[in-house]
């Protein structure tokens, strides 16, 4: 099991040396902890801490590990079982203990909760310690995760059989034993199948029911109780406590999980996987395990699923599709460089999911044919791959190795905090924190491992692509010379995925005729010539190929030159994917580079993948780009120019997958203040030409709505407030025009709109909204500081008082913004009538449910339990002192994840954040696609694939039925906050 001696303590191993952040914070971590284990009177504790050794790995621990230092500082007897016992043998002990939960006398289901909870988090770790010492490998580390997800499962499957028999729902056969023939099975999937589990992974289970097996009383009614029982699972194993949680539960991997129960009887669910499973399916099936429950049953289940998932005879149709799985994929990941800071260490390029999918795909292709295949373990099967031939053992050492690498990269990503995230930190502190569990001194050092390791990965999988099928001769002609459509290649066009084949002979025609700039020369014409198979290609495997290969055509005529961009995409097919994807489902993006062609410029950087669109990235690009241009008119116009190229790129990383929602909202709004910023200095430069300065003149910029809280969308407008201050005595600005100073501000708001919203040329910068100003329309459009001070205390609406809480400076002086947010803070700080605000809240969203009632359920702004209703949940909690972080949060995310507890239960809170994040990635999306919110009728067929991914769900019906179960949810706890 370990990497170690079995018979030896923890510390009388060679462990991993790990160097804190900080030396001497993690010496007053461990002083800390001292004193506890001596209040506990844990002397074995306190022997091991005081040993050179155990201390010195100990405090780098609690440095590095919050989450590890949080649970060692509340139950430092955790630490004794290292003292007293080996690794192994006391996890063993921990597990035995789990096994018997809830199985004593008088035992409740909330016993059982708070025992799995505290054994979990003993067990968790030590896991942890014995990775970071390097005690355990990786296969030691995934396995003892899974062994002990099994053992509380199984516990909690145990006590809900027994509570169901003694309730007459069932009747067992031995209640000593009560998984045995009780019909109730349950298969643990993905890395909870396959025993590779992650360390704050979620357990993917499928419940079916055998209800031949005689535990099971009435078969007509085995499924609501059973699908009962497994609710209570979920609760069991998922809701946090004062304890907090156990694992959390996915179901979602069963048969149509929009229309189908929580437990299905086996015989619907065979009769489901052979009429209408789809591969992906049969994938995800090579991982499943009986996990609990009736083992024997849930065996024989996955036995008559065999012929199911593996193909007796290499099935072309379904090696076409493996393919084309393969290809969405890889358009979806992006192109170009591979990031590390921010990178997915799961999802991104190189990442854990492309080793994965690159032994599934080979596994679907030959298992059928070779038993020895149809292992779930991914090391496992890259060993057995390589002995049948399937891969070299160049490719099994090399990807056998960066697994291990990427999967212990991932683990401590969820060790700072027992998060379920992937993703790299961007900051320095984060990456080093890191880069030291790992065992590196240098986070420099480690940078470069992790981007050997992904590249390494990235060159096997893209070897995927080359034995994809191609378009070659055995689809017949492809001939565009002449005035006559050629009727082989007529047929071959049809063959392909086209409708209207005459019609696409016609515009390739006019391409190879040269009637449009970027064809007129003859190299560019031969090299769109040789292009022209991939791209119709291509296009063909799109759900609408002759809508997506004319707004190509459209594309071209747009086009200055097409020589470079022709060779571009010949050599590199990342890039011939990425534009087929942007022309097939997003009709926006396409009307852009249409009307815009310089903004696809931007894809030809091959660095553009690799950096995320930070601000400091955003800035540094700006400030190149702006060059030595002084000029009023010319730099606007240069503004507009990259504001419309890094929309646009902020796009394609979304619809890439390179980046979800949440993250392109704070980058479209890092934009958008960088815009503004730049627009205001030039605008205020030219106004100070003419009517020179105020005295004493502080201006700045207050950011509202959803530039306020970073969550802009890509057809997003602007709320601004143009805020104020000056001399008492100032009379009048000093320039040739001179003018008083509340005029003077006036003039100035009013330019700063013209700069950022008139159309030119180069078309909009943004279009502006200043309607959130004290007094809305009626108001004056800048506003003194002290009249907002004023009205805000005094005279302001409770809505008003809502919008404030995503209000922040983003543009003037220093100490001018840190004023500000000190009188916003003051203003949202102040006591109010809880009842009132409530009121007030209510009738808010009567009003709009009233007024602008939601057009359907894809109406996620409006619709009753979404957007708003969130919004408004985080506002309200603000407004009545219920957020708990410092300082304020403005992202409605951030407010709902710092409720304070007693306000809402944070499992509640956890769902809530859950919701928004799903809510953001689809509309973020969708509007990307379409330039708009829109409804489901309105998709193309290339945005469904789009919108799955974005829901993280394998197909429509189930993003449906997601919506409705959280648009329900949210209501719920709307209508049981406010109040």
């Amino acid at each position: 099991m370990t990497a170690g001696l079995d018979q030896a303590k923890f510390f009388e191993r060679t462990i991993r040396a790990l160097t804190p952040l900080d030396a001497k914070r993690a010496q007053s971590f461990l002083a800390d902890l001292r004193v506890r284990a001596r209040e506990d009177e844990l002397d074995g504790v306190v022997a091991l801490l005081d040993d050179d050794k155990a201390a010195s790995f100990i405090a780098a621990v609690l440095d590095l590990s919050p989450f590890i230092r949080e649970a060692l500082q509340r139950v430092p007897r955790i630490l004794d079982w290292l003292a007293r016992s080996t690794p192994e043998a006391a996890l063993q002990e921990i597990l035995a203990d789990i096994a018997v939960c809830g199985a004593e006398e008088g035992a409740s289901e909330a016993s059982l909760m708070a025992g799995l909870r505290l054994k979990k988090r003993e067990a968790h770790v030590l896991i942890a310690l014995c990775d970071l010492a390097g005690i355990f490998n990786t296969e030691a580390t995934t396995g003892a995760l899974a062994d002990l997800a099994e053992a509380c499962t199984g516990a909690a499957i145990r006590f809900l059989l027994r509570d169901a028999d003694a309730a007459g729902k069932i009747r067992l056969v031995d209640r000593n034993d009560p998984e045995r023939d009780c019909g109730w099975i349950v298969l643990g999937m993905g890395k909870f199948g396959a025993r590779e589990l992650n360390y704050s992974s979620d357990i993917d289970l499928i419940i079916f029911i055998d209800d031949k097996k005689p535990a099971i009383i009435d078969p007509y009614e085995c499924v609501e109780t059973f699908s009962r029982l497994t609710r209570r699972l979920v609760r069991i194993l998922q809701d946090r406590t004062e304890d907090g949680y156990v694992f959390r539960v996915d179901l979602r991997l069963r048969p149509d999980p929009g229309s189908t129960p929580l437990a299905i009887p086996v015989g619907a669910a065979l009769h489901y996987y052979e009429g209408r499973g789809q591969n992906w399916e049969r994938a995800a099936m090579i991982k499943a395990r009986p996990v609990a429950g009736d083992r024997e049953s849930g065996a024989a289940v996955l036995a008559e699923l065999s012929p199911y998932v593996w193909r007796k005879y290499l099935d072309y149709a379904a090696i076409a599709d493996v393919h084309s799985i393969k290809r969405q994929i890889h358009a979806h990941k992006g192109h170009g460089d591979i990031a590390v800071r921010g990178h997915n260490v799961k999802l991104g390029r190189g990442g854990i999911r492309e080793i994965e999918f690159f032994v599934q795909t080979q596994q679907l292709i030959a298992g059928g044919r070779f038993p020895e295949l149809r292992g779930n373990q991914t090391v496992a099967m890259l060993a057995k791959l390589a002995e049948r031939g399937w891969i070299t053992e160049q490719a099994r050492d090399a990807l056998t190795k960066e697994y291990h690498f990427l999967r212990d990269v991932e683990h401590r990503i969820q060790m700072i905090a027992d998060e379920q995230t992937h993703i790299l930190p961007e900051d320095d502190e984060g990456f080093a924190r890191v880069a030291h569990m790992m065992g590196y001194d240098d986070a420099d050092k480690f940078a470069k491992d992790f981007l050997e390791a992904l590249k390494v990965v990235e060159r096997h999988y893209a070897a995927l692509f080359e034995q994809a099928p191609g378009l070659g001769a055995e689809h017949g002609n492809l001939v565009f010379t002449g005035d006559v459509d050629d009727p082989d290649t007529l047929a071959t066009l049809s063959a392909i995925g086209f409708e209207r084949p005459s019609d696409i002979c016609r515009i390739i025609r006019t391409w190879h005729f040269g009637r449009y700039r970027a064809t007129q020369s003859a190299e560019a014409r031969e090299r769109l010539t040789e292009l022209t198979p991939a791209l119709l290609k291509a296009f063909g495997e799109t759900k609408r190929a002759d809508e997506a290969l004319l707004r190509f055509d459209g594309f071209l005529q747009g086009l200055p030159a097409g020589i470079q961009l022709f060779s571009l995409l010949q050599s590199n097919p990342r890039l011939l994917n990425l534009l087929v994807m942007i022309m097939s489902a997003a009709p926006s993006l396409a009307e852009i580079i249409t009307r815009k062609p310089h903004v696809f410029d931007g894809l030809l950087d091959p660095a553009i993948f690799a950096e995320m669109p930070t601000r400091q990235y955003l800035d540094e690009r700006l400030q190149a780009f702006l060059g030595s241009a002084t000029v009023f008119e010319e730099v606007l116009d240069r503004l507009r120019i990259f504001a419309a190229e890094h929309r646009f790129l902020i796009g394609i990383r979304l619809l890439t997958g390179a980046i979800d929602g949440v993250r392109a909202g704070r980058a479209f709004s890092d934009l958008a203040e960088l815009m503004i910023a730049k627009a205001f200095e030039v605008v205020e430069a030219e106004f100070q030409r003419r009517h020179g300065k105020v005295k004493g003149a502080k201006v700045a910029l207050l950011a509202m709505g959803k530039l306020g809280s970073r969550e802009l969308t890509a057809c997003s407008d602007v709320d601004l407030i143009l805020l104020y201050d000056h001399d008492k005595d100032a009379e009048e600005s000093d320039g040739e025009k001179p003018l008083a100073p509340s005029q003077y501000y006036t003039r100035l708001t009013q330019r700063l709109i013209a700069g950022l919203s008139a159309p030119t040329a180069e078309g909009v910068l943004y279009e502006v909204d200043m309607r959130l100003r004290p007094s809305g329309n009626k108001g004056p459009v800048a506003t003194h500081i002290e009249a907002f001070g004023k009205y805000q205390r005094n005279e302001a609406w409770t809505w008003e008082h809502m919008a404030l809480t995503r209000a922040r400076p983003i543009v003037g002086p220093d100490e001018f913004q840190a004023f500000i947010r000190q009188e916003i803070d003051v203003v949202l700080a102040s006591r109010r009538d809880r009842e009132k605000i409530a009121r007030d809240v209510r009738e808010m969203r009567a009003l709009i449910e009233q007024e602008k009632p939601a057009r359907d359920d894809w109406d996620f702004k409006l619709k009753p339990g979404g957007i708003i209703d969130l919004e408004f949940i985080a506002q309200f909690a603000m407004l009545i002192g219920a957020a708990r972080q410092k300082p304020r949060p403005l992202g409605t995310e951030e407010m709902l994840a710092g409720l304070d507890p007693a306000f809402v239960d944070p499992a509640e809170a956890d769902r809530l954040v859950a919701a928004h994040r799903f809510y953001t990635n689809l509309s973020q999306t969708i509007r990307l696609c379409l330039g708009r919110d829109a409804s489901k009728d309105e998709f193309i067929p290339g945005m469904v694939d789009l919108v799955c991914r974005a829901a993280d769900v394998p197909d429509i019906k189930r993003v449906e039925h997601n919506l409705k179960e959280i648009a329900e949810n949210v209501r719920a706890s709307f209508n049981r906050l406010v109040v």
